[in-house]
């Protein structure tokens, strides 16, 4: 398992969740590259912006940081790479579940949530290498 990938993936997805928990925070719009600016907000305005009521990006940067708190503990020998496998596939399928609601339902997609979907897909690839 290549766990320097694992925690620059990870790393990465923490700047990346960081940016949108700022957003979230001060309830201010995030620069969308690459779309429409309408459908950053779109998306950001959804229902679908939250799970259970907790917006998605505290979601996000919690399941980054205990991928590179777990990796942290793994490289010392204190835990398994067990935990590290459940939060990466439960991040990927979320990952891939928001996809498919912005394409489908909500009809636009955030430049953030597709970094972050490519990001848990890079890692899930990383995890699929490793069992090989």
């Amino acid at each position: 398992m290549n766990i320097t990938i694992i925690l620059l993936l990870a790393g990465i997805g923490i700047l990346n969740t960081l940016y949108l928990t700022y957003h979230a925070i001060n309830k201010t719009h995030v620069k969308c590259i690459g779309f429409p600016p309408e459908w950053c907000r779109k998306v950001q305005a959804s229902k679908y912006s939250k799970t259970l009521g907790i917006p998605n990006p505290y979601l996000g940067l919690l399941m980054y940081v205990a991928i590179v708190v777990l990796a942290i503990l793994f490289l010392n020998g204190i835990v398994s790479f067990w935990p590290i496998t459940v939060i990466v596939l439960f991040g990927f399928a979320f990952s891939l579940y928001f996809i498919i609601i912005q394409a489908f339902v909500i009809k636009a997609f955030c430049t953030w949530c597709v970094l972050s979907a490519i990001d848990f897909l890079l890692l899930a690839a990383v995890l699929l290498v490793g069992w090989l």
